[in-house]
């Protein structure tokens, strides 16, 4: 069967959107999109063009856009074009060349396809890049999700090649005399897409003479797999994971019933940015004390007494934040807790709002958390009797939509400071105190 049957065989058979709909085919000059754009044409399917000049080759940038433009002139096909300043946003945003133009390109394709009310956006993506992205994916650690490879079909994003390898679209160019533009970056190995490509791949291929096809069905078995699997894992997340505010409270004892016990930590943790790597780093805080953390970019996993937590990083709101050590001054999104260490004062500071607490008694980090139902602790002027926090809240006659906003400062899991309120009976100044660990409480 000829690519051309072949093509409109699997566009048929995947049906990719609705006959009377036109797509939007990323199109760069390069012989794969050139291939893509006959294929379409050739099977009488609606279509326009999309084309993006990144200004990175300089004269061969605009080479590619003429040459895009020319075909579309010929052949009659609506043309979308745009130019980047790709390396001055790079520069701006503080990312890679290739992270940049990737970022713009999908942008702008989704914008057009919106305006223009397109039914997909169409890549040209085919076997060899599903294999190269596959094995980029094994080797980064990226898990069961990173098995499927390519997906045909994202959001609006479509690829009807993903069955076609790339000496077919090489053979289809040559026999029907498709003329494309040759990209030079595509023969550096500069990229790490390149160096899988142009080094990795071929080992692959020499050892194993039909590794791109036989990857690629291993592909389509993994991407079946992965629905079986994320149904599993969900199940079991389900049991774990619950929900306090703005984070999450998994309790020990239960997580280490679990098996896999390291996958299912793994998939508890990807969605907020933890790599692989750092899931035994988290394993080994189910045996650590309150206060131990692994954190990622934008999360931390903190250990509190028979609980895991998962919470956003200090500089954001959250119901669980670290005090790390002092001078600092952390923010819950109500108030502000500035922390310093000072000499012994002369008088003690009568503000509810202002804690005093004496140095020895202190190990960090702290905790700054909400209260919770069983919080207890000794409150000052009592004598050592232990309190509820929920009777002493009661007795201060707090309305109950206040108790929602009242939090705890906690010390090897002993409450401090219900703040604003009471200090703990250990932690007040004593004769021996020499130096004191001040936090003022002051709104935001």
């Amino acid at each position: 069967m000829t690519l051309l049957k072949q093509f409109q065989h699997n566009w048929k058979a995947k049906n990719f959107c609705p006959a009377d709909r036109a797509t939007l085919l990323a199109v760069s000059g390069g012989i794969d999109s050139m291939v893509m754009a006959e294929l379409f044409l050739h099977s009488n399917i609606k279509f326009s063009i999309a084309h993006c000049n990144f200004q990175l080759r300089g004269d061969d940038s605009e080479k590619d856009e003429n040459f895009v433009t020319n075909w579309c002139t010929v052949n009659k096909i609506t043309l979308h074009k745009v130019k980047f300043e790709t390396k001055k946003c790079a520069t701006e945003w503080k990312k890679g060349t290739q992270e940049t133009a990737r970022i713009l390109r999908y942008e702008w394709f989704e914008q057009v396809r919106k305006d223009h009310q397109y039914a997909k956006i169409v890549t040209a993506h085919h076997a060899n890049d599903n294999v190269e992205t596959m094995l980029i994916n094994l080797f980064k650690g990226t898990g069961m999700a990173g098995m499927h490879g390519i997906l045909p079909e994202q959001n609006n994003i479509i690829r009807p090649l993903l069955f076609a390898q790339k000496e077919e679209i090489l053979a289809y160019a040559a026999e029907n005399n498709i003329a494309h533009r040759e990209d030079a970056s595509n023969s550096s190995d500069d990229y790490l897409r390149n160096a899988v490509r142009h080094k990795l791949v071929p080992v692959i291929e020499e050892l194993f003479p039909t590794a791109v096809h036989s990857i690629n069905e291993s592909i389509g078995r993994f991407g079946e797999a992965e629905v079986l699997y994320k149904k599993a894992v969900a199940t079991e997340l389900k049991k774990l994971l619950e929900q306090r505010g703005k984070d999450t409270y998994i309790p020990v004892l239960k997580l280490l019933k679990c098996t896999p016990l390291a996958t299912i930590c793994y998939e508890m943790l990807q969605p907020y940015n933890f790599s692989s790597a750092q899931t035994e780093q988290v394993l080994n805080l189910l045996n650590s004390e309150t206060g131990h953390y692994v954190q990622s970019a934008t999360h931390r996993v903190i250990k509190n007494r028979d609980f895991l937590v998962i919470t956003t990083l200090p500089n954001e709101t959250a119901d669980l934040i670290l005090i790390e050590g002092a001078p600092c001054t952390v923010n819950n999104g109500i108030h502000n807790f500035n922390c310093a260490i000072i000499d012994k004062p002369a008088e003690i500071d009568a503000d509810p709002n202002v804690a005093l607490i004496d140095m020895k008694q202190v190990t960090f980090p702290l905790i700054l958390r909400k209260w919770k139902t069983g919080d207890y602790f000794y409150p000052i002027g009592m004598q050592m009797k232990k309190k509820k926090v929920s009777r002493v809240l009661i007795n201060e006659k707090v309305p109950l939509h206040e108790k929602e906003n009242i939090w705890v400062i906690e010390c090897d899991k002993r409450i401090v400071w219900l703040t604003g309120m009471r200090l703990d009976e250990r932690f007040k100044i004593k004769n021996s105190t020499t130096q004191v660990l001040r936090i003022k409480m002051s709104l935001v």
